[in-house]
């Protein structure tokens, strides 16, 4: 009942907010954020992706039920500590295989943690910061993901640490403090690859045997698009992973910290994505129903294959007739044959069995609260577009405002 009610409220939000605005726009749902964070309450550290959502008012949401951040750019450290996260305590850890001339100078300033990739990043924050923190992030030599584009493991990823025996000497060398180990093979995550997972950091931990205090999880826990994909088991993951932590603690006889960095699994199942259709035309072939929200403001279709849900609000609130349906092709409005939001894994055009489309319906799209605004971008000249929250006290709180063109056209105009 419960969990109708809350559907009820969102799609109640969303109505109103159609009622008032004439464009495209995001919405989250407070409540679906805050069911996925306390189903990872048993680990020890839950450090939020920030790349999957970077709006500051969902960190602020993050750092209000006590998560750490993962910030991966200097934009992303800016973006925590205008949300009130602080250097101190490791609420901020710094991820990359690069430094950048600023982030590496900013590093130093706020004596952030730097969760290292590369062997050559100790060398460039050993000879600026002896003594700074770090982890080290292990490329496991193998890897998954829903897309091979999200696969962060294996030698055909550029992320992590290859050699870590190297890594380990050039740490000594330049006087480090080694915190722990982080391991992220991909996005996409299930049981079955997890164990594997597990078994490299334990054995790995064990071999180099070194009284460190954390032990990072990564992220890329699997959420379910489609009604044919099941949920992981949460409780079986969160159990594998502690069953390895009490073994490294057992072999170098100290208490560990257990961190895991969820992004996606935290976000994605908030989020909305609502448009409006603005033509509908045939070929021979296909019907194309076009709306005005395109692959600059949800890219993952386009990116990876991926599927989202979409369902339909009738202009006017007209009820829908479930019975009869069409095939039909959605679509953006960009000037690329590629703006397409119904495809196969391999990015051809696949048709969805919808009820009967009119213009000035809205569409909406499904589960796009992970790598759907963050991933934006201004191709073909168009603004990002508005972002509101559903909180859990059922008030509709915009978060961020369309963007003009003029602000576009501003950062070009030079004196």
């Amino acid at each position: 009942m419960k969990k109708k009610m809350c559907k009820k409220n969102i799609f109640y939000a969303i109505k109103k907010i159609i009622k008032k605005n004439t464009e495209p726009f995001w919405i989250y749902e407070e409540r679906t954020i805050l069911k996925q964070i306390k189903k990872l309450k048993k680990f020890d550290v839950i450090r939020y992706a920030q790349k999957s959502c970077s709006n500051i008012n969902i960190l602020k949401i993050m750092k209000k039920n006590n998560l750490k951040i993962d910030a991966i750019s200097l934009g992303e450290i800016e973006r925590a500590i205008e949300s009130g996260f602080s250097a101190k305590n490791d609420e901020i850890v710094f991820t990359s295989d690069i430094f950048e001339k600023k982030t590496l100078l900013k590093i130093k300033k706020l004596n952030i943690t730097v969760n290292i990739g590369s062997t050559d990043m100790i060398k460039q924050i050993g000879k600026i910061s002896p003594g700074h923190k770090i982890w080290l992030r292990i490329n496991p030599k193998f890897g998954y993901g829903h897309s091979k584009k999200t696969n962060t493991g294996g030698e055909n990823s550029k992320h992590g640490i290859w050699n870590i025996n190297d890594a380990i000497k050039k740490v000594k060398k330049y006087r480090l403090k080694l915190l722990g180990f982080h391991i992220h093979a991909g996005s996409g995550i299930n049981l079955n690859n997890l164990k594997k997972i597990c078994k490299y950091m334990k054995k790995k931990i064990i071999k180099i045997n070194k009284k460190i205090n954390i032990i990072s999880s990564g992220g890329g826990i699997s959420v379910p698009y489609k009604k044919t994909e099941k949920k992981i088991n949460i409780k079986k993951y969160i159990k594998k992973w502690i069953k390895a932590k009490k073994e490294v603690e057992k072999h170098i006889n100290k208490k560990i910290i257990l961190e895991t960095e969820p992004g996606r699994f935290l976000m994605a199942k908030s989020g909305f994505l609502i448009s409006e259709v603005r033509a509908i035309k045939k070929t021979r072939k296909y019907k194309f129903i076009l709306v005005n929200v395109g692959f600059n403001d949800l890219i993952r279709p386009v990116m990876y294959g991926s599927y989202h849900k979409i369902s339909i609000i009738k202009k006017n609130n007209k009820k829908i007739d479930f019975k009869k349906t069409e095939k039909v092709v959605i679509s953006g409005p960009l000037c690329e044959s590629g703006d397409i939001f119904t495809v196969k894994k391999n990015g051809d055009i696949e048709t969805r069995d919808l009820p009967k489309i009119s213009i000035g319906d809205n569409l909406l799209f499904h589960d796009v609260g992970a790598y759907g605004s963050s991933m934006s971008s201004n191709y073909n000249s168009r603004p990002f577009i508005k972002e509101f929250l559903l909180t859990k006290k059922n008030k509709i709180k915009m978060i961020r405002k369309s963007q003009k063109i003029k602000d576009l056209i501003k950062l070009e105009k030079i004196k």
